[in-house]
């Protein structure tokens, strides 16, 4: 993937020098009026995410510092408090209980893979804190959390559908599937299976124990079945050994693999070789945007990984939802989510913009898009880049 290289500096530098400003002393005068609101990064520090987690977490920090330079919202000052979910279920819920129990923050944002967003969910709902997921098992939002989630990721369903597309026109005539155990696992499986039947292919997939050293023995079961194109369902750690063990064993076939899993620790480890060809996608940000711009702006980069711009959105789509509702709950954050992102308000690209307004209508245009949301949490449409390891390098091959 190309550069989200550490921008942490520039943006604790930032906010340093901020720090002299008028407007933030204006604002901290303001702000003793009030307690503070707490809102809760909860993003992969370490683990398999942990290369995504610090610039999710850092565009966070980003929005709020900004709404804080200009004011903070109801006249109060926001908090941050961030935790690592270490890319765990098990610390997640720790962290997240934390979050709630101890810090009382009215958002939880920016967890980050299915497993860890079931885990966190229902602590959400039960304690009506509002949890801002980058996560896209279908399930997720199946669950009964009574409004209390909205994610910014395409779900796993529209993401395959994408991609299973893509396969197709790219000259398939032989559907495979492989990758562990996850919440998405079956219904990828299900999905290919409907696509590669209305299209007249076979298709076959096979699910693996994560964690394992080789996956020499699944190779060679998946390979037997013939596929011309794979799709690989793991993450970084696993993808890496499967995509060793799949030329090791001379697989001819294409490949596709999610870009959070084929990404640039997976470039960093194996040969140029064993990577040539290979397709990756993902929802793609809103690039030429506002708001795209100033998440460019808050991390120092040049290209902003999916994942922090979706975390950008989180916040700002917090924030004016809390001005918009009068208090600084999970409740108003829920109740007030689609006024503020769809409708016939003002275009506004961040809370600063739209806080001076909120009175008169707002509509959220974001960093990963139109964040426009259906009835149970989903977004409704979005971008798509798919990208060519060329040379050892990730390359962009088109956008739909």
């Amino acid at each position: 993937m190309a550069t989200f290289r550490p921008t942490r500096r520039s943006v604790l530098a930032g906010m340093t020098a901020s720090l002299a400003a008028p407007a933030v002393l204006r604002a901290q005068a303001a702000f003793a009026q009030g307690g503070p609101i707490k809102l809760g990064s909860l993003t992969p520090l370490t683990g398999v995410g942990g290369n995504y987690g610090p610039f999710m977490r850092d565009a966070i920090a980003g929005v709020i510092g900004a709404v804080n330079e200009a004011g903070g919202v109801l006249g109060r000052e926001i908090v941050l408090v961030s935790e690592d979910t270490q890319t765990s279920p098990e610390a997640a819920v720790r962290a997240a209980r934390k979050l709630i129990d101890v810090d009382g923050v009215a958002a939880i944002m920016g967890t980050w893979a299915s497993s860890v967003t079931t885990a966190v969910a229902p602590l959400c709902w039960e304690n009506q804190t509002m949890l801002f997921c980058v996560s896209g098992a279908d399930s997720i939002t199946l669950l009964p959390h009574r409004g209390f989630i909205a994610r910014t990721q395409p779900n796993s369903k529209l993401q395959n559908d994408v991609a299973t597309a893509f396969m197709v026109d790219q000259g398939a005539t032989h559907l495979g599937w492989i990758g562990p155990q996850t919440p998405f696992a079956q219904g990828n499986i299900d999905n290919m299976t409907r696509i590669a039947g209305e299209n007249g292919m076979e298709m076959d997939s096979l699910i693996y124990e994560a964690d394992k050293s080789t996956y020499r023995s699944e190779v060679d079961t998946i390979m037997r079945a013939g596929p011309d194109f794979i799709l690989l369902g793991g993450y970084t750690a696993d993808t890496t050994v499967l995509l060793r063990d799949l030329w090791q064993a001379g697989y001819e076939g294409k490949l596709i693999g999610p870009a959070y899993a084929v990404n640039q620790t997976v470039l960093d480890a194996l040969p140029a070789d064993v990577l040539e060809g290979i397709f990756t996608w993902e929802p793609a940000p809103a690039i030429g945007s506002p708001a795209y711009a100033n998440v460019q702006k808050i991390l120092g980069v040049e290209t902003v990984d999916p994942y922090s711009a979706q975390c950008y959105d989180h916040a700002n789509l917090a924030i004016l939802s809390i001005a918009a509702g009068g208090e600084a709950t999970g409740a108003t954050i829920r109740d007030s989510l689609r006024t503020i992102s769809q409708g016939e308000g003002t275009v506004v690209s961040s809370a600063v913009e739209g806080l001076p307004i909120i009175a008169d209508g707002v509509n959220y245009d974001g960093a990963s898009g139109p964040c426009d949301f259906n009835e149970i949490g989903d977004i409704t449409g979005t971008q798509f880049l798919f990208k060519r390891i060329e040379d050892g390098a990730a390359v962009e091959f088109a956008r739909t």
